[in-house]
């Protein structure tokens, strides 16, 4: 029945509508090119959409997690804490979506299951899960680097008799864990969010922790008027700053070795960055991700910390990272997070000595011992990157499919095309600095490209952009070696794609900063898109 329904058609469609969904929307109108979103959810917002679990937290400040393309947008915004919570970045995503007038270019409640390519038409072709079908000139895809939750393989999750929560698919209604013993399955930047808050409402909390990850404290609090206005007063000097920066996020990197200095000079830096607290700990020095001697004094510093705040010598310890240097894993920011394994109701399971072997009726089945639950919160993170990508069947030339494509691990040219797949974009995709930046930032920079891309097409007389496989094959060794120069590929992340069994390893972020990705993206647009091929409309049509 589905397939008797007449294609609609639209010039450009977009998959999703968080923040770089409502760009693109607002910048595709900009230029007069019809365009539609298609979002799975019933709501704006994306991420923050989805991820309700509580505690759920911005580790971007505030004045900086936002748009820079509109001076009236950030201007008339008023954030109430320095690092924003989830329900207050889904009413700024909605206040954008209403501000704009966005939502009359949104399907809600529509997921798209598959998309072909039309060589002779020079179109795709995209199928949804209400049945509903669009022709478009041009795919774009804004589906998230964090979007495909993944639940791991433990036998017997079926089997549990109580409640079951993946904190990137949390109740929208919230969930009340209120005289309840509960269940947390990993130590990730959601869990890390989250364990302080559940614990508050837990009669008893147990913590099941593969690995330990670093967390500096956020010192997150009220916005005071003083800091908000001195952001607004020079805003586009500080966007613009921000911009070259190599996280997209200005703060002070301090341009000297961490072993230049005396110990001394360097404690006192870390303890600087430890009582301003964020992601700035790691701007501490500029050698800490490049050299392993440097990146183990901050990593001591950070240890030591830990067995200060959490009273057992034993859990201390348990909670210390010692396998991966700091910051090669994505880095977290937390409120109290080690303070409450201080609590009398709060325990911690070491997976790595007591694997988990099954979940049961009852609970958590580990090291030979049943923990008896009541609800069970799975904090164990998502298929990154590529995950919600491949779960929409994509057909490019040939019938090639994009699962094929990618079947030793994503590959892409600047993380924004994929070879055998014209017409069709990627934001902030693998490849790109994405995951490693200001999001929001990231977000800008590719889809002013793209739009600027588009623009020239029309511009031009073409029709078809693809990037050719050379391009792609020498970006994706520029990618990896960039990434080789660095400690990152010492961990074994997300960032590989470590997290999923059987996902090829590839380091799939560009670690060579935004600044410096966005010098090479400008450069190629300016230079006439080398590394991209073009086809000329008429030739489009002649082949129809």
């Amino acid at each position: 029945m589905a397939q008797d329904r007449q294609p609609e058609r639209t010039h450009a469609l977009v998959i999703g509508a968080g923040f770089a969904g409502l760009y693109l929307l607002h910048r595709l109108r900009g230029l007069g090119i019809p365009a539609l979103a298609l979002e799975a959810g019933d709501g704006v917002g994306g991420t923050w959409y989805w991820n309700r679990y509580p505690g759920a937290r911005c580790d971007v400040e505030s004045m900086q997690y936002s748009f820079g393309f509109s001076e009236e947008l950030q201007q008339e915004w008023s954030w109430s804490e320095r690092f924003a919570g989830q329900p207050e970045i889904l009413a700024y995503a909605n206040h954008v979506a209403d501000r704009l007038d966005l939502r009359r270019d949104i399907a809600f409640n529509t997921r798209a299951t598959s998309a072909a390519w039309d060589e002779a038409a020079g179109c795709w072709l995209v199928e949804t899960d209400t049945g509903r079908r669009i022709i478009a000139s041009q795919l774009i895809l804004a589906t998230g680097c964090l979007s495909s939750a993944r639940l791991p393989d433990i036998p017997g999750i079926g089997d549990f008799a109580g409640e079951i929560h993946h904190t990137g698919q949390w109740p929208h209604g919230g969930v009340d864990f209120t005289g309840q013993r509960v269940a947390v399955i990993g130590t990730g930047s959601s869990a890390i969010q989250a364990i302080p808050v559940i614990a508050k409402q837990a009669a008893q909390l147990t913590v099941f922790q593969r690995t330990p990850n670093f967390s500096i404290p956020s010192r997150n609090g009220p916005m005071t008027e003083d800091y908000a206005q001195a952001w607004k007063r020079d805003y586009p000097a500080r966007r613009a700053a921000a911009r070259q920066m190599r996280t997209g996020i200005l703060y002070h990197l301090n341009p000297i070795s961490a072993l230049s200095v005396s110990e001394a000079e360097r404690r006192a830096e870390y303890e600087a960055r430890w009582a301003a607290g964020g992601t700035a700990f790691m701007a501490a020095f500029s050698d800490l991700l490049t050299n392993k001697e440097a990146n183990d004094t901050a990593a001591d510093f950070v240890r030591e910390k830990i067995r200060g705040l959490v009273h057992d010598p034993e859990v201390a310890e348990i909670l210390a990272p010692k396998n991966h240097p700091i910051g090669t894993k994505r880095i977290c920011v937390d409120t109290a997070y080690y303070e409450t394994f201080n609590l009398p109701h709060v325990k911690l399971v070491d997976v790595r000595r007591h694997s988990i072997t099954r979940i049961t009726a009852k609970g958590v089945e580990a090291g030979g011992q049943t923990h008896a639950v009541d609800s069970i919160v799975f904090a164990t993170g998502f298929d990154a990157m590529t995950g919600t990508i491949l779960a929409i069947d994509i057909r490019g030339q040939d019938g090639l499919s994009m699962r094929d494509a990618w079947a030793e691990g994503p590959r892409t040219h600047l993380g924004l095309m994929v070879a055998g797949f014209p017409n069709l974009f990627l934001i902030t995709g693998p490849g790109s600095p994405s995951v490693l930046s200001n999001m929001i930032v990231s977000i800008e920079q590719h889809v002013d490209w793209v739009c600027d891309a588009l623009a020239h097409m029309r511009h031009a007389g073409f029709s078809v952009m693809e990037t050719t496989a050379q391009a792609q094959e020498e970006w994706v060794a520029h990618v990896n070696e960039v990434a080789h120069r660095t400690l990152y590929p010492q961990a074994n992340s997300w960032y590989m794609g470590a997290n999923i069994p059987g996902k090829p390893q590839l380091f799939m972020p560009y670690v060579g900063g935004v600044g410096t990705y966005r010098q090479l993206c400008d450069e190629i647009a300016a230079g006439g898109y080398p590394g991209f091929a073009f086809t000329p409309a008429e030739q489009v049509r002649a082949a129809e």
